[in-house]
């Protein structure tokens, strides 16, 4: 059996993980424009780096929930009898690896990462980073920043995820608001190929009747009763 899962900010929530549309989130504190645009970014890069600092500090004070334990576990699960997960996560925390899952695509970038403009080079980074932050490779300042995709860039592994959902017997989506494309539109994509649809959420999501099943409730409670369930 394969099975392609997309998971958002709710499987993160209750870890600890502040959500980003929710009542209030992340957009009900910050104007994302400001942080989260390349053009933000070229205006005030202080502000930039410093919502992004913040948020880096706050990822290592978290942990994997068992949602995320669940995932890890589904993978094992289908690896072992020939099927495979293949992961599509829009959430930039490392939550997913910690837990255990290896065939994973961040769409939305990692913010334990960094990338500079000057020469496009990636690093491991869990370090602040500032306007003076000197590039490891070209070795300029002033170019360093958080590797994430904000609003108007190319979000990564599309090719990849066409690909996965075309192949795939299952299509899961878990803790996403149906909101925010392309994402948002892998369930049209799923169900065009034949692809059965389930979402596991906290409640109805804005595309939820493009599902063919749903399941409600905590992430924590529902996805690994689900697993289960699988894995049976």
């Amino acid at each position: 059996m394969k099975i392609v899962i997309l998971t958002g900010s709710g499987i993160s929530a209750e870890s600890g993980v502040a959500t980003f549309r929710d009542t209030g989130g992340v957009w009900a504190k910050y104007d994302y424009r400001e942080v989260a645009t390349p053009e933000g970014f070229a205006a005030n890069p202080s502000l930039v780096h410093e919502f992004y600092n913040e948020r880096r500090r706050n990822i290592g004070m978290v942990k994997p929930n068992a949602a995320h334990d669940a995932l890890a576990e589904l993978e094992r699960g289908l690896t072992s009898r020939g099927g495979a997960l293949s992961l599509i996560t829009q959430n930039v925390d490392d939550l997913h690896e910690r837990a255990g899952v290896e065939n994973l695509w961040h769409m939305h970038g990692e913010l334990k990462k960094a990338t500079c403009v000057h020469c496009t080079g990636v690093w491991d980074w869990i370090e602040d980073l500032t306007n003076k932050t000197r590039c490891p490779d070209c070795k300029a300042t002033g170019g360093m920043r958080p590797y994430v995709v904000w609003f108007g860039e190319m979000p990564r592994f599309m090719d990849e995820a066409m690909v996965a959902l075309g192949d795939a017997d299952l299509f899961v989506s878990i803790g996403t608001s149906g909101s925010v494309y392309p994402a948002a539109g892998f369930v049209g994509l799923a169900r065009d190929a034949g692809v059965s649809c389930l979402e596991l959420n906290l409640e109805p999501s804005e595309n939820a009747h493009l599902f063919t099943d749903s399941r409600y409730g905590q992430a924590t409670e529902i996805v690994p009763a689900w697993v289960s369930n699988i894995l049976s």
